[in-house]
């Protein structure tokens, strides 16, 4: 493919920043001329299980550089996760276990081939690297950075000014994400606005250490559902790529109007012509915007799922929330008789046998907010004991549909 066609297919409207234009076409350049692809860096923190569509903007972004024919180099930050990475937090990150971070990192792996195109692909673990340095190295590996310099990402300096601790291992968090790029020898490294300072501390590095800094390719960041935040699995604001159809398209539904035009920008593969005829249209009026958010829920459905389960996703959305009836399909929840005592089960061990809710106290906190019911009626917060039989629906919010089965 001719060069600068590349590039601007690269640097469409799903890109916010590049450090820099002129070294990128230069990159791609020197590629062609060698017929050796680019090394491009992904680095992923798995704190929380699953990939949500806020992951799949940068993910996609790897897509495109993959479909050039470059190699996309994807980092489990098994160490750095550890860590937990600093970038838009006033408090240090609650440090997660090791057994933890394994679980959600198994996740990751399975549920990024989704997007990426596995024959481009190479996964590998931070831990590789730095569960091999010895105290002595990083020492002489922190030697490269200051102080003053660390402190000028904008996280530590709002957090200074309020008299907010700052923990020194955060303060190592760009030192080792930087050492990343220069183990993988990355020619670009992708990431969110927020990862700015970062992926500058990774070109720095590798200048420091003998190679070719990398470009810093930076998408937006997608709002989460509730229409004022970044999209997080840690606030309930997201839609994952591994849920349900029916509740990926609930979910979709739910965006705020002022989101419409933003999801289709960040959240589907539509082409940036198809996504700015949709934004004329909802601009001048001409059709209702819930039509708009109908088709783009169908998008986002069909495109990790498939059209045959986006139509059915659609037509159970028109059932349950036109009709008010139940989903035609519905997961089915298997509860074993002989852990039922006279005929009832506790609620937040029927949610998490249901994948609705990750811990019982999460499970409880579905059900204070009236979340949750059985047949219809909303389970109560005094006897969060539930009778239950086969056949039985339990409904989690207002998008999540679940069919009971006893088995012996």
């Amino acid at each position: 493919m001719d060069v600068d066609l590349a590039l601007e297919r690269l640097l469409d409207s799903r890109t916010a920043q590049v450090f820099t234009r002129d070294e990128l076409r230069a990159k791609l350049v020197q590629s062609a001329e060698k017929g050796e692809p680019l090394r491009v860096k992904l680095g992923v923190d798995p704190t929380a299980p699953d990939i949500h569509l806020g992951h799949a903007v940068v993910l996609r972004k790897m897509r495109q550089f993959q479909d050039l024919g470059h190699v996309g180099v994807l980092i489990i930050g098994d160490y750095t996760a550890m860590v937990g990475d600093p970038s838009g937090k006033n408090k240090t990150r609650p440090q997660l276990s090791y057994e933890e971070i394994e679980r959600n990192a198994a996740t990751y792996k399975e549920q990024v081939f989704k997007i990426l195109d596995p024959q481009r692909t190479e996964i590998v673990l931070n831990g590789d690297w730095f569960k091999q340095l010895g105290f002595a190295e990083v020492l002489r590996l922190t030697a490269r950075f200051t102080v003053a310099r660390l402190l000028e990402r904008d996280d530590f300096e709002k957090r200074l000014s309020k008299n907010q601790p700052i923990s020194l291992h955060e303060v190592l968090y760009p030192v080792m994400q930087a050492y990343d790029s220069v183990m993988v020898r990355a020619d670009v490294e992708l990431g969110a606005t927020e990862q700015t300072f970062n992926i500058l501390m990774g070109r720095q590095l590798q200048e420091q250490m003998g190679q070719e800094r990398q470009i810093g390719l930076l998408v937006p960041v997608l709002t989460g559902t509730c229409g004022s935040v970044r999209m997080s699995k840690s606030i309930g604001n997201y839609i994952g790529i591994a849920e349900s159809p029916q509740e990926m398209f609930g979910k979709t539904m739910s965006v705020p109007d002022k989101l419409i035009c933003e999801y289709l920008r960040l959240a589907t593969d539509y082409e940036i012509g198809q996504i700015e005829r949709l934004e004329e249209v909802l601009s001048g009026g001409e059709t209702n915007p819930r039509d708009v958010k109908f088709q783009l829920a169908k998008r986002i459905v069909t495109e990790y799922h498939g059209q045959e389960a986006a139509e059915t996703a659609a037509s159970d959305f028109e059932r349950v929330f036109r009709r008010k009836e139940l989903p035609s399909e519905m997961p089915v929840v298997e509860v074993n008789t002989e852990s039922l005592q006279d005929g009832k089960v506790w609620i937040a061990t029927l949610l998490r046998l249901a994948n609705a809710a990750s811990s019982n106290s999460s499970a409880l906190g579905l059900v204070r907010q009236g979340a949750v019911s059985i047949d219809g009626a909303r389970v109560d917060t005094e006897a969060p004991d539930v009778k239950i039989a086969s056949g039985m629906t339990l409904k989690v919010g207002k998008h999540r549909f679940f069919r009971i089965e006893l088995r012996k």
